[in-house]
């Protein structure tokens, strides 16, 4: 059956990119992607993603010759941006239900990864198209940034773990 995940790091104060929508903070931390909750075993379930206008253009910033993904992404977004050469990368602004939809429809059965940001995280929810979170805490504190997630949600704990340095909890949304 096919989920739809909320996957990403956090400090602990509760952001996923500092005020200059930097993740130095997080890159340089010590973990394990095959470890508990680790990048690689969650990947490897994935058949489609969706991120921001603000993910793409870091992700254009920082390796702007290496795309990371090999599955169908979806970018949500008003703006024009250059796209992969080969790349399966679809830019939209359409309805999050609708994208949701398209979505699964790509991802032959895997789970749908909302990379980020944490807004559009927000928006799947909003409609009940969020059903888990797993968020990988590292040490650190921004004081400020885009927060993980803007929405008052309630959440049933599912799974602990410390991976490296990191502090990685996976929730359930509980709905109604």
């Amino acid at each position: 059956m096919t989920h739809t995940v909320y996957y990403a790091a956090s400090s602990i104060d509760g952001y996923i990119a500092d005020e200059k929508h930097s993740l130095d903070w997080l890159l340089t931390r010590d973990n394990d992607g095959a470890g508990p909750m680790g990048y690689d075993t969650f990947i490897a379930g994935v058949g489609a993603i969706v991120m921001g206008s603000n993910t793409y253009q870091w992700l254009l910033d920082h390796d702007p010759g290496n795309w990371p993904y090999d599955m169908p992404a979806w970018v949500v977004t008003h703006r024009e941006f250059p796209a992969w050469d080969g790349k399966d990368i679809r830019f939209t602004s359409m309805p999050v239900p609708e994208l949701h939809a398209e979505m699964a429809a790509a991802a032959g059965g895997k789970d749908l990864w909302v990379v980020g940001g944490g807004d559009l995280a927000g928006q799947f929810a909003d409609h009940g198209l969020l059903d888990e979170i797993v968020v990988c805490y590292a040490p650190v504190t921004l004081g400020g940034g885009a927060p993980v997630l803007p929405r008052r949600l309630e959440l049933k704990p599912l799974e602990l773990a410390m991976n490296g340095e990191l502090a990685c909890a996976r929730y359930a949304i509980v709905r109604g």
